[in-house]
């Protein structure tokens, strides 16, 4: 995790106004989440923080590529990514109830973590069925491996020779 010290600001010594930062995402980036989904990438997160008096808010900008598998011919693309989000941070001492939206910074606090931020908006802009066609290139599926696929799949001759103890339960549609 000590990579992701990099990820940290210390917003204590910033004035007030906006604030420009930008950060390299890459493979190192997410090996440090043990589970993550994403295992290669060279993205660019431009981060626009604005400082006002009883909040920080936070403009994210990542674009770039993701390296993902094609669910129909397992064939490895690079998935384009381009994601515009914001974050709120408040300042106060009140315990807020459980908000995803809005981050509670304490007067002990003087540095904010963006990494889990990043890391968060890029792994839920992924498809949620990943395609090749997904490239935005016009390349589609390597063709010999659905062929190969389609050679394995189920067809209709297996069907035909099903078990004949079926057939009762069948006429009952």
């Amino acid at each position: 995790m000590k990579s992701l010290r990099t990820y940290s600001i210390p917003f204590s010594g910033l004035k007030l106004g906006k604030h420009y930062f930008e950060y390299e995402i890459n493979d190192e980036f997410f090996s440090e989440f043990e589970y993550s989904l994403v295992k290669k990438a060279n993205l660019v997160c431009k981060l626009e923080l604005d400082k006002q008096e009883t909040m920080l808010i936070l403009n994210f900008d990542i674009t770039g590529t993701v390296a993902a598998t094609c669910d129909r011919c397992l064939a490895e693309y690079q998935q384009p990514v381009d994601i515009q989000e914001q974050q709120i941070a408040r300042f106060t001492e009140d315990e807020m109830g459980e908000d995803d939206e809005i981050i509670t910074l304490g007067k002990n606090d003087h540095e904010i973590n963006i990494a889990g931020l990043i890391y968060e908006y890029v792994t839920v802009s992924m498809p949620f069925i990943a395609n090749c066609s997904n490239q935005g290139d016009g390349k589609q599926c390597d063709e010999e491996m659905l062929k190969n696929l389609n050679k394995l799949s189920v067809n209709d001759e297996q069907e035909q020779n099903a078990d004949p103890r079926w057939e009762a339960l069948k006429k009952l549609k």
